[in-house]
């Protein structure tokens, strides 16, 4: 964990983090411009200002370091070692609605890893936080160590394309497995603060389809449940960002292998 002018990669990351949550919770409610991005996809000005809050706190204390925005893009050399990975504001539909399921996610990569990562959620104060090897949920200046669980059964399901692996794998047709309906309850909550609560034990999983390979959205959130001591590969039981891709984070291994059964009916029944 770097530690530069006094301040460590890790609590960076948190206070960048919580430099978005501060804009994005206060703009919430306001009749708020759009910017088309893509078909289906928008961002809000919540949106652009969290991100500009966000690169002032990282630039302010590492000037060199390149970074990628959601909004803003690329800045500093493509092969860079130190990069950070932003999304000022994951779940812009819900908020767009003044719906509160909304995280910001700030992370480090260095090399290949992600060693510093923050996910913070604007509307009840807490920032889950990790230095790459101890997770942690900050709440009114107190941290508590994250502790997987499956009991809750809950799992999200990422429902938003693309989907690259379709039609021998789509993340909607785990909500029709009789397997799954047993054994789980599913919840499509449309942000990746979801990824988080796996490694806070208040959801038994994560699945999503997708090339997720510095991903702004979800680098973050795979640190914390890494660091939680959480079971996370692919979409196939491969390592992350290999193969087909995808994610499938559990609380457990034995949560992990019954989500990879049933991916696994999938790609049989489609062969």
């Amino acid at each position: 964990m770097v530690i530069d002018n006094g301040v460590s990669d890790a609590h960076l990351a948190l206070a960048a983090a919580r430099a978005g949550a501060d804009v994005v919770r206060d703009m919430y409610g306001k009749s708020l411009a759009r910017f088309d991005k893509s078909a289906g996809d928008f961002a809000t000005a919540a949106d652009l200002a969290a991100e500009q809050a966000i690169l002032e706190v990282l630039r302010e204390a590492r000037p060199d370091d390149a970074v990628t925005g959601e909004e803003s893009g690329s800045t500093g050399t493509e092969a860079a070692r130190r990069r950070w990975l932003v999304d000022p504001l994951c779940g812009t539909l819900n908020y767009a609605a003044r719906n509160m399921l909304v995280g910001v996610n700030v992370a480090l990569r260095v090399g290949d890893e992600i060693t510093a990562a923050a996910t913070a959620d604007p509307f009840n104060g807490e920032v889950f936080w990790t230095d790459g090897e101890r997770a942690r949920v900050r709440d009114d200046g107190r941290d508590e160590e994250l502790v997987p669980s499956p009991d809750s059964q809950l799992v999200d399901v990422n429902l938003d394309p693309p989907f690259p692996n379709a039609p021998g794998f789509q993340a909607v047709r785990l909500l029709a497995d009789p397997g799954f309906v047993r054994r789980f309850r599913p919840r499509v909550v449309s942000t990746t603060l979801a990824v988080a609560w796996v490694a806070a034990g208040r959801r038994a999983a994560y699945v999503t389809d997708g090339d997720l390979r510095d991903s702004v959205h979800f680098s973050a959130g795979i640190a914390l449940c890494r660091a939680a001591g959480c079971t996370v590969t692919g979409i196939h039981g491969q390592p992350l960002h290999t193969g087909a891709g995808g994610l499938i984070v559990a609380a457990d291994p034995e949560t992990h292998a019954a989500l990879l059964e049933m991916v696994g009916n999938q790609t049989r029944q489609q062969a």
